[in-house]
């Protein structure tokens, strides 16, 4: 089974928006047989990969940072992020009670561990926080992880 994991921002700007659709699109269906995506569910990146994924027949694993995790989500942002979590395969479970930045490190270092490639919908910008799409990005390229960057030259996220 291949298996793609997805690092990205959750704020992704409407000119770029089209672009990662059709890339993410594209990584998924250049695949045969079965595949396994693995996403934190965040939202924006998170999200649109993984609903990628599960209509392109994907099994979906969560990797879900922290016991608190859901509390960082409004009130639509959490049906959505309940929606695709109910649809998953699989549920990994990071050991902090709560959302820090090492929680987020850790659920990003677990998906670069356990794929066989990285997407990353980045800027290109080094991180805002430990466990940012930066961090992630560097981390799975020092373990030789092929890394897919998905964006557009020259747009900035907000």
């Amino acid at each position: 089974m291949k298996r793609i994991g997805v690092t990205g921002h959750r704020s992704i700007p409407q000119e770029v928006h089209d672009h990662v659709l059709e890339q993410l699109r594209a990584a998924l269906c250049g695949h045969e047989g079965s595949l396994e995506a693995l996403s934190s569910l965040a939202v924006g990146a998170d999200q649109l990969f993984a609903d990628l994924a599960l209509a392109h027949g994907a099994e979906l694993t969560v990797v879900v940072p922290s016991g608190d995790y859901e509390a960082g989500f409004d009130e639509a942002e959490l049906a959505r992020y309940r929606y695709l979590k109910a649809r998953a395969t699989r549920e990994i479970l990071m050991d902090f009670p709560h959302s820090t930045d090492e929680a987020y490190y850790a659920a990003g270092a677990y998906i670069a561990d356990h794929c066989d490639r990285l997407l990353a919908v980045w800027d290109g910008r080094p991180a805002r926080g430990l466990g940012g799409t930066g961090d992630i990005v560097t981390y799975a390229r020092s373990l030789g992880r092929p890394v897919t960057v998905i964006w557009l030259d020259g747009v900035e996220r907000g």
